[in-house]
Order: structure tokens, then C-alpha cells, then sequence
């Protein structure tokens, strides 16, 4: 069975939420922001995907890069300043940026794909996480390209779903391409050992990560795979119809309408 979390696949994550479309409007004008969540979740859409950095003061901040100079104009490096100082800036010059439990407040029936930036960030989320109510707490995945940090966010905060690491996917990528099932499903489980899913971009460079070997051997070892991040509606009809179990998208919208298709008769 799925973790709670994960469950009624496929998923449709928002990618840092939704900035609704408009003429001269960047599309990624309100990323990471509370009206960026509560945009895509007006869509349909129960996943959103986002990004914490920890502030000098310990704060999970909900921002992509270290710094706030590509979404605010800000050169100053998250880790440098204090809550106080990060909560004056505005995103896109509209929305401020939020700390972690304004989103989980904000949009209390959605799921948070939540990746771990930095090290020094895992301390700060693991502190956040458990304060909440265990049911905020199984409604969030976290995720972090070195997936020793999610393991670790995992093991101290009861309830949480988690994502491999980058070296966990790439030796399941790996075992995939070997002969024999019983070598791939140790191989495999061995790399994924206490992950639910496996969030992916569909190719690193020259090589194909999603393959239908890759997928199958996650399914077979109980692992979900997400494939980030689709925008082009055939793109999506085609990694579903792979039997990939998530997609993470920047349009929300066209997301909804797809898998929205899917589900009727």
C-alpha cells in the first residue's frame, strides 16, 4: 500500500504552485508563495511541489535558490539573514516569502512535496515537521537531491513519506538495465531501501532515466515514480499512458484538464 501521502496515483504536482497565466506576467512570477499554492490548488490539483531553505534564525523559508536575487531582486543569501528580514521581501514584488507552516496552514488538504535544499536546512524541517499534527505530517514527501537528507528528516519525523536521493535512482536506473529479475529487485531495493518514490526528470543528459523496465521494477518493489517537470500536454498523456504514477508540472492548469481526462469514462 502507498504511504497516505502518495495515495491514488496518478499524481499531478504543481512545481513551486501555479501562476495563473497573463500577458506580460512571468510564469514563474509567484513561485514558491502562498498565492502560488492556493492557485494551483484551485485547479484540482491535491500536490504541490516546493523548496525550503533555512534562514540564519533557523526558519524554513519557501524559496528555490540560496539567494532571493532571480525571484526578488535580493542578492543577500537566504542562510545570511534572519526571518525578520526575509519576511519583508516580496516575490515578483507582490507576495512575500512564506515560511513552511504558512503553506501547510494556507492549503491544509494538499499534499507538500517538500525538497531539502541544503544540509544546514534539515535540522530547521526537522524541527518544523514535528511540531505540526501528525496528520500535516503525512501529508508531506520530503525530497532533496542527496537523499541522505531525507533519510534523515525521515527517520526523526514519524509519518513522513520520503523520496530517494540521486545516487538511489541511479543505481535502481542501473539495476533496470541488468538481466536477470531477481538481481534488479535486490539491486533496486537495496538503492531504494525506505523511499516511496523515486522524482525524476525523464532524461540526465544523454541518458533515458524513464524507461519501461525502470518503471516496472519501482512498481515491483513498492516505489512510486514521478516524472519532472512535463508542461506539454502529449508529453503527459505519454509518460501516464508509461504507467508513471506522478507528473510535476509548472502548468497546473493543463495538468488538471489531463489527468482530468483520464478520469472520466
Amino acid at each position: 500500500m502507498p504511504h497516505p501521502a502518495l495515495a491514488g496515483p496518478p499524481l499531478g504536482l504543481a512545481h513551486r504552485g501555479f501562476t495563473p497565466p497573463r500577458p506580460g506576467r512571468p510564469r514563474h512570477a509567484w513561485e514558491n508563495t502562498v498565492a502560488a499554492f492556493t492557485a494551483a490548488r484551485a485547479t484540482g490539483l491535491r500536490h504541490l511541489e516546493l523548496d525550503v531553505h533555512a534562514t540564519r534564525d533557523g526558519v524554513c523559508a519557501v524559496v528555490h535558490d540560496p539567494d532571493l536575487r532571480r525571484v526578488a531582486g535580493v542578492a543577500a543569501r537566504v542562510a545570511d539573514l534572519d526571518w525578520s528580514d526575509v519576511r519583508r521581501i516580496r516575490v515578483g514584488g507582490e507576495h512575500p516569502v512564506p515560511r513552511l507552516e504558512e503553506v501547510l496552514d494556507a492549503v491544509p488538504d494538499a499534499v507538500l512535496s517538500v525538497d531539502c535544499k541544503t544540509s544546514a536546512t534539515v535540522a530547521p524541517l526537522v524541527a518544523t515537521l514535528r511540531s505540526r499534527p501528525r496528520a500535516d505530517r503525512e501529508r508531506v514527501l520530503v525530497a532533496s537531491f542527496d537523499g541522505r537528507r531525507s533519510a534523515t528528516v525521515a527517520r526523526a519525523v514519524p509519518g513522513v513519506a520520503r523520496s530517494a536521493g540521486t545516487v538511489g535512482v541511479l543505481v535502481a536506473r542501473l539495476a533496470a538495465a541488468l538481466p536477470g529479475p531477481a538481481l534488479r529487485r535486490v539491486l533496486a531495493g537495496c538503492a531504494a531501501r525506505g523511499a516511496d518514490a523515486f522524482q525524476v526528470p525523464e532524461r540526465h543528459g544523454r541518458l533515458r532515466v524513464v524507461t519501461p523496465r525502470f518503471v516496472a521494477l519501482a512498481h515491483d518493489i513498492g516505489v512510486q515514480v514521478h516524472v519532472w517537470v512535463v508542461d506539454e500536454a502529449h508529453d503527459m498523456r505519454r509518460l501516464l499512458d508509461l504507467g508513471v504514477d506522478g507528473l510535476v508540472s509548472d502548468r497546473a492548469d493543463l495538468l488538471a484538464r489531463v489527468l482530468q481526462e483520464r478520469r472520466t469514462p
